[in-house]
């Protein structure tokens, strides 16, 4: 237990909780590498006792366990992959729920920016390495100590001759490691970079096109991906370069002990028989190596893959539990709060206060940059307050447990999106899709009639990016999303920048039927027709707050601060006295 409590990441949790299977597989290592001298000893007694004495029945039988022990070394190599194969699995279904949520996180807290899965990536690939050949040569390793020992007992001159060359063969993989490991590193790191700057320009396709900028993107793509591959074949061609001579020092050394072990059979020393098991036996000794160094390209991109998914798990823990609180009712105060997006130095909204009632409606204004986006984010506790409180029902809405919340919120984004799969599923918010409360969510946002006329109504399916939808179409599936249910506290994210007139007067609806339900309603909008249905406006500037009243209140301020000042009167100037001089 008190090993448990030193472990510094989850990922060294797992592989803890998975000892006991590292173990067994060890321990069946073990029982491959003694069978492995099988062949050595098969080969002792046929030169040794066979062939001399001519025994058929003696070879017969020797030949018959042997069969026996190489197919259950077979069983145990089974057994012992099957092994890694399911502690693998254990361990990516330990990890991939955390590794899922902190790429998630990664996304939110960065807009979007830092959207990857690259975490996901690597938990893969070091799963798939973990099943591979480059890992048994880490467990067969351990074990050249008895093969050599074994080469002793036939002569110390032959144990000699394979420690010297398992010294040379170990130097190579050191020396492998030295020259393809800096490069690997960083060609890996080139590449992640440029894959995610692709992906982004995909994203933007559109714009891409339409301006001619495909040429400097493609250009820009091509300078990294040669970078990478100029980095990634000097560290092949080292790699096969050192893998080569690991080759022909094994071969080579095989030869030559055979001919050490001539040598010692015609002075006597050994056995003919001892003579090529000594060779077979120093194969096999060296076996690992070899394969070390011929995977030595996937160990070090495992031991990358390792480095940062322990590093990410240790900087971002695990979500705590919370406590459940009772629904919420919509009441809102900002207390003092200071927020600014993760990661950045400057606050965007700064010593916000107010307090919004439950069931109002409330439009939020202002110029570009004013902070409105940041504030609907902070208020649904997707951006925390650096400073101060955001407070929904008395409790820190970044506190709230989003799962337990979110039934209670409903959202409409700046850029709506919808997900890969059909419209009742994304109405329903991939749950349990209630079919009433998809149809009444629908009818709220005035989009059921024109969801029926699509080719199959409600199981029309849609891709990532709305399928063959309109910005308007896909906007108002999304205000449906935001109203499924019942949800007590709803965020329009400048709702109407795609609707058309038909479109607004519906959204107009829509707000409506909310604060007739006691809906707390925040709409953030550039655009004034859809400030008719709010009872409260809230004016935002350079991050400060400047005028939340009633709207008639809000609308004669600003009225007021836009009309021209007075002209100042012309003063004529004074009429000069004349005096006359009377004689």
């Amino acid at each position: 237990m008190k090993l448990k409590n030193k472990l510094k990441s989850d990922l060294e949790d797992a592989l803890f909780q998975c000892r006991h299977s590292f173990i067994s597989a060890a321990i069946f290592s073990l029982f491959i590498n003694l069978l492995m001298l099988v062949p050595v000893v098969y080969m002792l007694q046929l030169y040794d006792r066979v062939i001399p004495s001519g025994s058929m029945s003696t070879l017969l039988m020797l030949t018959l366990i042997t069969m026996f022990l190489f197919a259950t070394m077979g069983g145990l190599e089974w057994v012992r992959s099957q092994i890694l194969v399911k502690v693998s699995t254990r361990i990516e279904c330990l990890l991939n729920e955390r590794l899922f949520g902190i790429a998630f996180k990664q996304s939110l807290y960065s807009g979007g920016q830092k959207a990857s899965s690259q975490a996901l990536d690597d938990l893969t690939s070091l799963r798939q390495f973990m099943t591979g050949n480059g890992l048994f040569a880490f467990f067969d390793a351990p074990w050249i100590p008895i093969y050599i020992a074994v080469m002793f007992l036939f002569h110390p001159w032959v144990g000699l001759m394979a420690i010297i060359t398992a010294c040379i063969l170990t130097l190579v993989a050191i020396v492998n490691e030295k020259v393809t490991s800096g490069a690997l590193a960083e060609a890996n790191g080139v590449a992640m970079n440029n894959r995610a700057r692709l992906n982004k320009n995909l994203v933007n396709a559109e714009v891409i096109e339409s301006m001619g900028m495909l040429a400097s993107m493609r250009t820009r793509w091509q300078t990294e991906n040669h970078k990478v591959l100029q980095l990634q074949s000097r560290a092949s061609s080292n790699a096969a370069l050192l893998a080569a001579i690991s080759k022909v020092l094994r071969i080579a050394s095989q030869s030559l002990i055979l001919g050490l072990g001539a040598y010692l059979a015609i002075e006597r020393e050994i056995s003919p028989g001892s003579m090529i098991a000594g060779s077979i036996l120093l194969g096999r000794a060296l076996a690992p190596i070899d394969q070390m160094i011929a995977g030595w390209k996937g160990f070090i991109a495992a031991r990358g893959q390792y480095a940062r998914l322990n590093d990410l798990l240790s900087k971002i823990p695990a979500d705590k539990d919370r406590m459940s609180l009772p629904a919420p009712t919509g009441v809102i105060r900002a207390e003092a709060a200071v927020v600014a997006p993760p990661g950045a130095k400057a606050a965007v909204l700064k010593n916000i206060n107010f307090t919004i009632g439950s069931g109002s409606t409330v439009g939020v204004i202002g110029p570009s940059g004013a902070g409105k986006s940041t504030l609907a984010r902070a208020l649904l506790g997707i951006w925390p307050a650096a400073s101060g409180k955001i407070r929904l029902d008395g409790a820190d809405v970044f506190t709230w447990d989003r799962e337990e919340l979110g039934p209670y919120i409903g959202y409409l984004p700046q850029d709506v999106e919808l997900f890969e799969g059909s419209i009742s599923e994304n109405i329903a918010r991939f749950g349990e899709i209630d079919a009433a409360k998809v149809v009444a969510a629908s009818q709220a946002a005035d989009v059921h009639e024109m969801i029926l006329r699509l080719p199959e109504g409600y199981d029309t399916v849609i891709g990532a990016a709305g399928g063959t939808l309109s910005g308007g179409q896909r906007q108002r599936i999304g205000l449906a999303r935001a109203l499924y249910g019942e949800p007590v506290l709803v965020v329009l994210d400048e709702p109407n920048s795609n609707l058309d007139d038909v479109g607004e007067a519906a959204l107009a609806k829509a707000i409506v039927g909310l604060k007739e339900k006691q809906v707390t309603v925040i709409v953030v909008t550039h655009r004034t027709n859809i400030l008719g249905a709010m009872d409260y406006l809230m004016v935002l500037k350079e991050g400060q707050l400047v005028a939340f009243d009633t709207r008639d209140k809000v609308l004669a301020q600003l009225a007021q601060a836009q009309q021209p000042a007075p002209a100042p009167q012309q003063v004529r100037p004074a009429a000069p006295v004349v005096s006359a001089v009377v004689d």
